[in-house]
């Protein structure tokens, strides 16, 4: 008897810890966010709450949570979520609701000049904003008298995809420069014309391959060569996940020993930014890194959930799933080992 009762008290646990994640809901709110010129532009913000969720209509995208629903305690953790180039808060919903069901704050800062209705600064430009950007959504979340006493403010998750993976890996500690990236395309032009041509330009062996590459590699040698060593980081961050991230422009060096944990998301099956090239060098230069996902059959476009619609056709082939990528069987151990990861590093 004695040996029962400390199993029923744990199993009386468990049970209470379920039924309270049951009861929980998707709180959503946005909250304005300062740009380094003193204009505002919007953080999402989903969160634990307890009110009655209701379907709402953002865009072709259909939400459903407690817009603006009084937050609750969950586990005092915050994940702010760096979204890929031309991308949106609800590009990874699933991800953020899997998060708060398991009672973290997840902040999406909408990135100036790379995001779903602007793209005037994809590339360089946004990668100097974003990580200041992160920085500033802590800030804003930290400032708001719902969440100021519902977060420790000094154990903070970052979670980027794509761009947001370069984001991430420099809070990390990376160290990033243009005329990296402008040595890749001259050295790997053929190999990762994707990755160099941002998928605008194709290579498929045709009579003008010649021409796109003699034009390509010209615009990135005027546009990339800049030679200035760029970082930012954040004492408040004290774990990351980069996942599928750009980073053919990081010093290998400056990731080998990230001052925090650093967990990488590779898709194998990625036509954009290759593993060859880039999460696999960061793998391999970094020694404390830890592999969180490796997906065999998963495409760039893995981490998005849900898959974006509407796109033109360029895009959807580089985003798409490939075949033998079964979503159902692979996001929920994916959100899982994500959820692993940030409550090791973050939670007592």
């Amino acid at each position: 008897m004695k040996k029962l009762i400390p199993r029923l008290i744990a199993t009386c646990l468990s049970l209470s810890a379920i039924a309270a994640q049951a009861q929980t809901t998707l709180g959503l709110t946005e909250i304005p966010g300062t740009r380094l010129d003193g204009s505002t532009s919007p953080i999402t913000v989903f969160y634990p709450a307890d009110a009655p969720q209701q379907n709402l209509q953002y865009g072709p995208y259909q939400v459903l949570a407690a817009r603006g629903a009084k937050p609750k305690t969950g586990n005092q953790r915050l994940i702010v979520v760096s979204h890929g180039s031309g991308s949106s808060p609800w590009m990874t919903l699933d991800l953020a609701r899997n998060l708060v069901q398991a009672g973290y704050v997840v902040a999406s800062p909408e990135h100036e000049g790379d995001n779903w209705h602007d793209t005037s600064k994809v590339g360089p430009k946004s990668w100097l904003l974003r990580p200041l950007e992160v920085s500033q959504a802590i800030d804003a979340l930290q400032k708001d008298v719902r969440f100021a006493g519902l977060v420790d403010f000094k154990r903070v998750g970052v979670w980027g995809m794509s761009a947001g993976g370069h984001t991430a890996l420099t809070l990390a500690g990376g160290r990033w420069a243009d005329t990296r990236f402008r040595d890749h395309c001259q050295r790997h032009i053929e190999a990762d014309a994707t990755g160099c041509t941002g998928g605008n330009i194709e290579l498929n062996g045709g009579l003008f391959d010649g021409i796109k590459k003699a034009a390509t590699l010209a615009v990135i040698r005027s546009k990339f060569s800049d030679a200035t060593e760029n970082s930012h980081t954040d004492p408040r961050v004290k774990a990351i996940i980069a996942g599928v991230p750009f980073a053919v422009d990081f010093d290998p060096a400056s990731l080998s020993n990230p001052p925090v944990p650093l967990g990488i998301v590779q898709s194998q099956k990625d036509l954009w930014l290759l593993p060859q090239f880039h999460s696999g060098p960061v793998l391999a230069a970094c020694k404390t890194c830890e592999l969180v996902a490796d997906l065999p059959n998963g495409g760039h476009g893995a981490l998005l959930s849900p898959l974006p619609v509407d796109l033109p056709a360029w895009l959807e082939r580089l985003l798409k799933d490939p075949p033998g990528f079964d979503r159902t069987a692979e996001m929920p151990p994916l959100f899982a080992k994500t959820r692993q990861f940030f409550d090791k590093h973050l939670l007592p």
